[in-house]
This record gives C-alpha cells, structure tokens and sequence, in this order.
C-alpha cells in the first residue's frame, strides 16, 4: 500500500475523533493536503498550529472544493444540512464518511439531500473509540489503534471507496468491520446507547434522594466505575437517543424484561435460579472475550505466549497433584445437566475445554454453580430440559465437547450450531457425522472437507442402530451412545479395540444401565439420569509429562497422587515399564465410578526402545509426544504403528513432533502410521540428549508441554513457541513443572 493515499482531506467538524484521524494522516503522509471547517476560529487556529491542517474555513463550501475525502466529523443531527451545502462542490468521484454513532439517521439525511441515488463515493462509518476530553486538543494519534471502526457500506457504495476507507482506519491501527446499517444500529443500541442511558438514569435516581449526599459520599468502586460515562456531553447523547430511537426502545424494554427475573428471583428467595444466573452472566463475559480473542487464525496473530528452557536441570522431584481428568470433567457437566436433581462435581478440570462444555450448558438453560476450587454443582433439568441456545455454542479448542455434544444435540427438539477456534476447525467431524445420520439425524459438517461448523437440526426422531467402528475412538463412540439416550430402542457400538470407557462408567454412576460384552457397548433408549456426587479423578494425561521427566531424568523422584488408572487409559504406563521405566502404582482405591491410584516414577535406569505393542495404541492416543521425548532419550530404536490418529488431533502430531525432535538433533522417520525414532541414550549414562532449538508447537498443548520435559535432558536453549494453549487442559503446568526442577520461563 503507498503512502500517499488522498490528494485532499476536507474535515468538517475537527473535534476528538476528527483531530485524532488528522493527525494519523499527518503521521503517515496520507494525503498531500488536509483542512478543515468549523463555527470556531480559535478551533481552526489551534488545529493549524498543532501542524493537523495546512488551510482552515469557517464555510463548508471553502473546504470540500477539490476533496476527494470528505469526514463529516460533527453531530448526527446536522448531517443533512451541511450535505445540502456542500452537495454542489463535490467532485464526482469524492468519498463521504462520517463519524457519528449511529448511522440510519445519517443515511435518511443523505437521502434527503441526493434521493435514492446516493453517490457512489458515500460510506458511512463509525470508528468506536473515544476519551474523557473533547476539542482538538484532544485528539491522539493511536485512539483507534486496537479498537473497531464500523464501516456501513450502502447497495449504492462502491467497492473502490470502501477499499479506501479501510486502508486509511488500517494505518490508524484499527481493526475495520463492515456491517448492515440496521444491524450497527441495534449493536449499538445494545452495547453502548443502553449503558449511557442506564448510567445516566441511575445518577439522575440517586440524585433526586434527600440523602443524595450520604449517597455519592460512600460510593463504592463499582458506582463509580459504571456512573462516569454519565459525565459524558449531554446534548451527544440527548441527540443519539433521538437518533436511534427504535433500536434503543427495544433495548430498555429487553432490559426492563430481564430486569423483572431479577427481581422476581429476589423477591422469591430463589437461590438455585440466581446463582444460576448470575453464574451465568460472569461467565459468559469471560467466554465471550476468550471467544473473541481467539476468533482470528491463530496463524495470521502474533503468538501470544512461548516457553523458554535453559539447560542444566539437576533433578526432577516432589510430590505433585495434577489438574482433574478433562475427559471425566467433561463429561460430568454433560450428564449432570440433562440428569434429574442435583450433580455435586469435585476435583473439576478449569481447563478451558472443560468450561467450553459448561458454558454451553449455561447457554441451553442449566442452572450451575462454580466452578470454585475445582467444586461445580449443577441443577440437572432432565432429559428434555435443555433450551435453545440464543446462538452458536462455542467449543474453543475442544473436540471433545463437539463431538458428544453432537449426539446429544441431535436429539433435541432445537436447532443448533456448534463452531471452534482455528484449530477445531480444522478437525474432522464426519466420523460422529455419519452414524448420527444413521439414526436419523439432521446433521451437516459445513467447514471445508467435513469440518466445523456443525450445524443440527432439531425435533427429528432417533432410532437405534448398531455400529460398527471403523476406527478406535471413544469420541465417536461416546457421541452414538449419547444420541442413543434419547433413541427408540437399543444403540450399540462395537469397537475394533478397547478405547476409553468413561462414558460407559459414568453414565452407570448416574443410574442408566450400559451393557459391556467384550468390545460391543449397548443401551435402551428412554430412560433417565439421577443427579449424584462426582469425584474426579487426576488427569493421566497430564500425569504423563511428569512420569516421562521422572524416567529421563538421574535420581529423579516424583509421586502423583489420585491419578485415574482407568484401564482404557494406561497404556502410558504399561509402555514405560516396557521400556525399563522405575514405576510403582500404589494406594489403588475407588472414586466416583473411576479407579484411581498414586503413580511413583524414579529414575534409577535408563531407558530402552521398543516396538510399541499396537493393542497399547488407544490406551496411550494423547500421551505420545509425550512418549516421543522418552524414545529420544532411550538406547536404541523405538517403532510406532497403528497410531494414524495421531495425525488428525489439534495437529498432525506425528509430523511436529519429528520436526521438533530433528530440530534438536534427535534421528527420526514420520511413517504413515506412527514413527521410527533412534534413540541417543546410553546404559547408565545421563548426559545431554538434545540440542536444544526453537520448537513450533502449532498451539498444540501437549507438543508444548512434551518439548518442555526435553528441557531436562538438553545441551542448549529450548525455546517453544506458541504455548498458550496449555491453558486448555493443565493450567497449572509451569508452576508444577518449575517447582519440580524445571527452570521455564514464560513470556507474551
């Protein structure tokens, strides 16, 4: 993009935002010549000596002749009148923008002025930023930077004005939307018209108290923080009301509706519906800034975290409770919401998959509590409680959440849209796709190549089916299983292998009966949930990082305490051990359906490579680069097959991590399948392994945290970029790891 953009900039109006735009084309040599027209003299002196405009006018008519921008950067309501001035004076190919907020009364004011036909040149915008000060002297170069400018462009505008308009808020920085009049028009009224009002009523309230003093003497922060825009000019605001009447009325009539509940529930005593609610709002402001945030291609954003390990760790020990299982958090928001009663979860997983689960539960009408401290309590609703969500249900990152949902959701009486961010977008979704279709489903995969978003229809009537899995996976197993809930007759699904059966467990704690015969699971359609109490148990993923730093490091010694040793779930285990890994299970006991157990990992002996036995495949599907860190550090050849699946996860594991391992100098050969990795370990030798170097983790979680446990045994830096992901599944993971001997270093 040149520079030079604009041969003249007519500015009529030059107040906070007219100022502030003036001087980002000043900033950047946007235009060879930029001036302006306002009621006040000193305005445009002071505007000529900040070096903003080189001519100032007092008319209108002076300044727009030879513009081919124009910025109508005055109030809404005197639109109409300066376009019938300066219409004469305008060339035939000059853009109009204008500032204002809101944008249906500015289109009629060009209407009235040109008629249907309005030039191809006008573009009204709105950039959404402001200050606490007014005037020309106000104005920054970088308000808009990292804020949005709503661009309206009519059926009449043109793509080159557009186009234009959308580079110059670019090189302010901002972030440029384009959006139907109409459509701004409502946002607006709901986002920011409707707080001014509201904040404005409020003071005006407690203003007219006799005890107003006393009132505003003992203000709290939260009365000061939402009254100050009530601080703000009171004839822009008198004029907005006025302007977006229609969308505003509907936004205190919503307001005064939800307002009612409240104090209904007050008024009533109702405890369960208003920490329901109020859980539900704070979470969904958190939910949807985290929605927002992660909206863009993580690959077109700068990264925002990476991981820095230097060399020389000395030991690896502690004892250590690691985040709850994400597959059993995950599933108790599930059953518990369509369960009868009350669902008491502890030991939950405040991963970010396991609250995507929660708040799309919120979001379909489910009273829940917390979470707090890992406790959750939910209020089910049944088995044909849920409502309609108001609009897409957002999975993040979790292919878990969409997956099962899917075969929950296709058995409701609603239409429903699940999306994710970039990386769930690209996962394949047509395995759960094509048996829910079996049963009569109304399901569409309508991403790309059988990706999200997935898009459901509702109040279509299930029937059971048998199913034979062409691939071991408990994701798709467990989605039928769920629509089968709610199917006439029996479900069931046959597996090729043994996969994890947490939802089998779990759906038998809630009281629904599950039969197992060998590798085929069945169940009734028709019954119900009982709400009960839920332990859940250490995450043996997550355990797996510390077990692999544990066997890789000398003298190591590391005990993980309540790990679930669910025996769909341990092949981690029985793979160390038969690569010689110092593992003892202890204190093997129950809880919540789950067997759990304390894991103690020593590194007395090094390790040696193997063939990995394919039956331990599924047992072990997400702890492999973890167990690519320990093959490096094995003597000998470790050989992975059967593992395609590996391929299909947030990424293509089986390529990161051998790019990542010959980064640091490890020898290895990605097949199809799985990977042959030449382990450097020598028999009772302990020294460096790897090289060190920068590592892509493709926001992948595990990649991250499998290359940060390579930090024990490395000559070199480790840095690992793109490691904000770990939130997903084991937030606590720098701390734990640092507090055991690692030395990671955080930065944004």
């Amino acid at each position: 993009m040149s520079q030079l953009q604009f041969e003249k900039v007519a500015f009529i109006g030059l107040g906070l935002i007219g100022s502030s735009l003036a001087r980002v084309i000043q900033a950047h040599a946007l235009a060879k010549e930029v001036v302006a027209s306002t009621r006040s003299e000193k305005t445009l002196s002071d505007a000529k000596a900040l070096g903003l405009i080189s001519q100032g006018y007092t008319n209108p008519i002076d300044a727009v002749q030879g513009a081919d921008l124009v910025v109508l950067a005055l109030p809404v309501r005197a639109t109409q009148k300066v376009l019938e001035t300066i219409k004469p004076y305008l060339t035939a190919n000059c853009i109009i923008t204008d500032v204002g907020s809101t944008k249906g009364n500015v289109v009629e004011a060009a209407k009235a002025v040109y008629g249907e036909a309005l030039p191809a040149g006008f573009v009204p915008g709105h950039p959404i930023a402001g200050a606490e000060h007014t005037g020309v002297h106000a104005g920054k170069v970088d308000l808009f930077a990292n804020h949005k400018v709503i661009l309206t462009p009519l059926p009449t505008s043109s793509t080159w004005a557009v186009e234009r308009l959308i580079q110059l808020w670019q090189a302010a920085d901002a972030e440029v939307i384009c959006m139907d009049v109409a459509k701004h028009d409502e946002v607006l009224a709901h986002t920011s018209h409707l707080p001014h009002l509201m904040a404005f009523n409020l003071v005006e309230q407690l203003a007219n108290r006799e005890d107003n003093l006393d009132i505003f003497r003992y203000a709290a922060g939260g009365f000061r923080d939402f009254s100050r825009i009530a601080a703000s000019d009171p004839q822009m605001w008198h004029d907005i009301f006025f302007a977006n009447k229609t969308a505003i009325l509907k936004a205190v009539d919503g307001f005064e509706q939800q307002l009612a509940v409240i104090r209904k529930l007050i008024e009533d005593e109702d405890s369960q519906q208003l920490m329901g609610l109020l859980g539900h709002a704070q979470a969904a402001r958190q939910h949807f800034n985290h929605m927002l945030a992660k909206k863009p291609l993580l690959e077109n954003t700068q990264v925002t975290q990476q991981f820095t390990i230097q060399p020389g760790a000395k030991n690896f020990q502690g004892k250590f409770t690691v985040p709850g299982d994400k597959s059993v958090s995950h599933r108790s928001i599930m059953f518990g919401a369509i369960a009868e009663g009350t669902t008491h979860v502890t030991g939950f997983l405040e991963g970010e998959d396991a609250l995507a689960t929660l708040q799309a539960f919120r979001d379909m009408g489910v009273s829940i509590e917390g979470p707090k401290n890992g406790e959750v309590t939910i209020h089910g609703v049944g088995m044909h409680g849920l409502t309609a969500p108001k609009s897409a249900l957002y999975m993040g990152n979790s292919g878990t959440s969409m997956r099962l949902l899917s075969g929950m959701l296709s058995a409701q009486a609603f239409d429903s849209v699940m999306t994710g961010d970039a990386s769930l977008s690209k996962r394949p979704m047509e395995r759960i796709a094509k048996p829910l279709r079996l049963m009569g489903a109304q399901i569409q995969s309508t991403g790309e190549r059988g990706t999200p978003p997935i898009s459901i229809s509702g109040a279509q009537a299930l029937k059971g089916i048998h199913y034979d899995l062409p691939m071991a996976s408990a994701q798709v197993k467990s989605g039928i299983l769920l629509a089968g809930l709610w199917a006439e007759g029996e479900t069931s699904v046959t597996e090729p292998e043994p996969t994890r059966d947490h939802t089998e467990r779990m759906l038998r704690a809630f009281g629904y009966e599950v039969k197992t015969e060998g590798n085929r699971i069945s169940l009734q359609g028709g019954g119900k949930l009982v709400g009960t109490n839920i332990q859940v148990p250490s995450d043996i993923s997550s355990a797996a990082f510390f077990m692999v730093g544990a066997a890789i490091t000398e003298n190591a010694d590391v005990t993980l305490e309540a790990v679930g040793i669910n025996p769909t779930r341990t092949g981690i285990i029985e793979i160390l051990k038969q690569m010689g890994a110092d593992i003892t299970v202890q204190n093997e006991r129950i809880a919540g359906g789950e067997p759990i157990a304390d894991i103690r990992i020593q590194g007395t002996r090094t390790l040696k490579g193997i063939h990995i036995p394919e039956d331990q495949v599924p047992l072990a599907i997400d702890e492999f680069p973890a167990l690519f860190i320990a093959a490096a550090c094995a003597e000998g050849q470790t050989i992975l097959t059967g593992a395609a699946e590996l391929r299909v996860k947030e990424s293509d594991r089986i390529q990161v991590m051998a790019d990542g391992l010959t980064t640091m100098g490890i020898d290895c050969t990605p097949t199809e399948d799985g990977i042959i990795i030449q382990g450097k370990g020598q028999s009772g030798e302990w020294g460096a392994i790897f090289t060190g170097g920068e590592i892509e983790s493709h926001h992948d979680h595990r990649i991250a945290m499998s290359f940060a446990m390579a930090g024990l045994r490395t000559s070199g830096e480790i840095k690992i970029v793109g490691t904000e992901t770990v939130a997903t599944s084991f937030p606590s993971f720098t701390q734990l790891a640092n507090t055991a001997g690692l030395a990671i270093q955080v930065t944004e």
